[in-house]
């Protein structure tokens, strides 16, 4: 997602990464992958080959021992696991939507499109107002959920529902008629692009042709913005270092900044996950805190300078963290300290406030997933940290889960761990708390000192740098598997990773093309104890994942693994985000979705996206029959006057991100 626009004295980047910025002396492991795996050999005798038989190829090869009588998880069947029974998509770069013969892709929501019958049309050429797009759709569609319209009474309709999305950056070129044209920022444009960001709320229902549509003046149909207020919970709410000009006591923010990937909870609201959002903010301080240069706060400018707006206001000023008045009261210095956080959503009351729950860490969030819930249990989430070398982190509820008291108070008492997947296949959680003494041990041989956990929370990312984790290739996406448990993870790249840092769970050098790693609790989900392997390797026709039987074909091949979902059905769905020369001109063709079957390991390509386009963003009605799936910045290299897709409304239209509805022809369940 690159865009070198330019304007007078700016530099705008909606590369979507954030800089490198964990230079930690974390040990590498140094025995690459391949030959350990080599030397492991599937159980034998009655139990592994009964265990083999349940799962294929799945972790029974994963133990934390050579020794081939090593014990290894033991994971329920998974009842009558479907076949692929569509034939595959071929790679390609047409500006359109290839799915299987006999399914159907139609368009719904696409960025702009108005929330209500009243509220302000989309304008073709890019001139709707701010207040205009504050009440659209935003954005570059991202992460996303269906909502059964009766979900809240375990209802499960598959025909009427929310269907929330979060919508990740904006892309200038595309937004404005003649993109960036001047310089400080003219206010009104600032406000627009606010907008553009956040979460989108549709009531959506399928019409008596099959299609679907919005419910027009639907009182559920809502826009969450980057301007929008919101509270801060947990640990951090009420500390010294998020307090600001707009809220001195601490406990609030406006806007949620740069969501990718999202999650949602077992009471029915949605969780959106704050990624790339440290770019936004601006600290020309001779020297930054730690909670911003850790995060990669600009010291020249904000990514798209909003803190520049002319005519100025509190609403742009508060993305320049510089330290300008008497005290944090007096200024925004912690303004970027309120972002980075999980926020929570209730989709189903229009009034509520977010949430941004802050137990969960403060890093760069690309999806959030639940473990299994277990009546009486705690709750067990996951989320990656989508930055080279950054980490993979669990969290542990204090409270045990009982679905008929539960809700987001859970969500603010636990325990943050962060993951070490160590060279023999086991692996280890690691506590980020700092009322536990292996943590203060580690703490103060390092010579980091924290005020409280808060003051850890803030600074997650040095938290984990000191608790020795495994800096991994960027953790996206996560998904739990519905039957086994098994937790699954996306490595989407990391081309900086040299031969001297190579370890077991990232073992590439210049590692292009990605991989998925998976792991399995032992004996409990909320265990500080794993056993991990790799289950697929990217790259082109020909690529092996050592230890298994998988070798990719035309029908799968695929470099960048980011959207990761598993169906009720125990199906996994892979989406890509390949950018650059990569997507432009390697083998692969435009970013794609593929769904894989765990227990045989058959992969097929499903569907191909547009030109310049990321596939991200999945969801399914409860009967599996319609699929959704969003469609991420088309014409991804246009300029104001040069698009390079004319997705989805065809001609020499303006490119828009768009909600993608699949069906199948003959009514049949998705995937098969």
């Amino acid at each position: 997602m690159t865009d070198n626009k330019t304007a007078t004295k700016l530099t705008i980047d909606n590369s979507g990464i954030d800089p490198q910025t964990n230079f930690s002396a974390n040990p590498d492991f140094s025995t690459i992958m391949a030959s350990r795996i080599a030397r492991r050999r599937f159980l034998k005798g009655s139990v592994g080959a009964a265990v083999a038989a349940i799962i294929g190829s799945s972790l029974a090869g994963c133990s934390s021992s050579d020794n081939e009588s090593a014990p290894a998880p033991v994971v329920p069947p998974v009842a009558n696991a479907p076949l692929l029974g569509f034939a595959a998509v071929a790679a390609g770069r047409a500006d359109t939507i290839m799915v299987p013969e006999g399914y159907s892709a139609n368009v719904l929501l696409p960025w702009g499109t108005p929330l209500t019958g009243s509220y302000p049309a989309y304008l073709a050429d890019g001139s709707n107002s701010g207040s205009d797009q504050e009440q659209q759709v935003g954005m570059h569609h991202d992460g996303m959920h269906f909502f059964p319209i009766d979900a809240r009474s375990n209802g499960e309709s598959s025909s009427e529902g929310l269907l929330v999305f979060n919508h990740e950056y904006i892309d200038n070129n595309l937004i404005h008629p003649n993109g960036i044209d001047s310089f400080p920022r003219l206010a009104d444009q600032v406000r627009k692009e606010i907008a553009g960001h956040g979460v989108s709320v549709a009531h959506i229902q399928q019409q008596a042709d099959g299609s679907w549509a919005l419910v027009n003046n639907s009182p559920f149909n809502r826009r969450i913005t980057g301007a929008t207020p919101m509270e801060l919970a947990g640990p951090v709410r009420g500390s010294a270092k998020v307090i600001t000009k707009y809220s001195p006591d601490g406990s609030r923010t406006r806007g949620t900044l740069n969501n990718c990937g999202n999650g949602f909870t077992p009471w029915g609201t949605y969780l959106t996950c704050e990624e790339n959002w440290a770019g936004y903010f601006v600290n020309t301080d001779a020297e930054q805190p730690r909670e911003h240069q850790r995060y990669g706060v600009s010291a020249s400018n904000g990514r798209y300078a909003w803190e520049t707006a002319t005519p100025a206001a509190d609403q742009y000023q508060r993305f320049n963290a510089s330290t300008v008045g008497a005290s944090a009261s007096d200024d925004y210095r912690n303004e970027p300290n309120t972002f980075g956080w999980i926020v929570e959503i209730d989709p189903f009351n229009p009034d509520s406030v977010p949430q941004k729950r802050t137990a969960l860490g403060r890093f760069g969030h690309e999806g959030i997933i639940f473990g299994k819930l277990e009546e009486g249990k705690p709750l067990v989430l996951y989320s990656g940290d989508d930055s080279r070398f950054e980490y993979i982190y669990k969290f542990v509820s204090s409270a045990p889960y009982y679905q008929n008291t539960a809700g987001g108070h859970l969500l603010n008492d636990g325990v943050l761990y962060v993951a070490r997947f160590n060279d023999d296949g086991s692996g280890e959680w690691l506590p980020l708390d700092i009322n536990h003494a292996d943590f203060q041990a580690k703490a103060s041989a390092a010579g980091v000192q924290f005020a409280d956990q808060a003051d850890v929370l803030l600074n997650t990312r040095l938290a984990a740098d000191i608790s020795g984790a495994t800096k991994m290739d960027r953790p996206e996406w996560g998904a739990v598997h519905p039957d086994t448990g098994e937790v699954y993870f996306t490595l989407t790249n990391n081309t900086r990773r040299t031969a001297e840092q190579l370890d077991a769970a990232n073992p590439r050098a210049n590692n292009s093309t990605g991989h998925i790693i998976r792991w399995m609790e032992r004996d409990t989900q909320e265990a500080t104890a794993f056993d991990w392997d790799i289950f697929l390797l990217a790259g082109d026709v020909g690529t092996e994942t050592p230890g298994t039987d998988l070798v990719l074909d035309a029908d799968n091949h695929l470099a960048s693994p980011d959207g990761l979902w598993f169906d009720k059905n125990g199906l996994l769905w892979i989406q890509t985000d390949m950018s650059g020369s990569q997507q432009g001109e390697g083998p692969y063709g435009n970013n794609q979705m593929l769904v894989a079957d765990p227990v045989t390991r058959q992969m097929k390509r499903f569907l191909v996206g547009p030109t310049d386009a990321e596939v991200t963003g999945i969801s399914a009605t409860p009967d599996m029959k319609t699929l959704f799936v969003n469609i991420q910045h088309p014409g991804d290299r246009s300029s104001p006057d040069a698009f390079t897709s004319n997705w989805p409304d065809g001609g020499s239209s303006r490119p828009r991100s768009a909600t993608v509805v699949v069906t199948k022809n003959d009514g049949g369940v998705i995937g098969s």
